[in-house]
């Protein structure tokens, strides 16, 4: 008998020492490894915005990997959960557009 895993998405906002301390990459290497899709990317406040779909082990596993960092400080998240997006293959790091 197959174990049923419910697929999630969520977005996540952090703060705190989020930038320029790895945190895209750890969340890239860490959903990669774990076969969540999504994204995350900087936010011109500081803040890191990360939307991220998988099994609630799979992106609990890529949150385990953001707060084990010792670069990263997360002081507060806001969350919330989305609906699904079908079809989407990866996990990509976006960048902000400079004007």
């Amino acid at each position: 008998m197959a174990i049923f895993r419910k697929t999630v998405r969520m977005r996540y906002r952090f703060y705190g020492e989020v930038q320029a301390v790895g945190f895209r990459w750890t969340a890239l290497t860490a959903a990669k490894n774990e076969g969540a899709t999504g994204w995350v990317k900087n936010e011109p406040d500081g803040s890191v915005s990360m939307e991220i779909q998988g099994t609630e082990k799979q992106i609990s596993r890529v949150l385990t990997a953001l707060e084990q960092d010792k670069y990263i400080r997360i002081d507060r998240v806001e969350t919330k959960q989305l609906q699904k997006v079908s079809g989407e293959k990866s996990f990509q790091v976006s960048y902000l557009r400079r004007e």
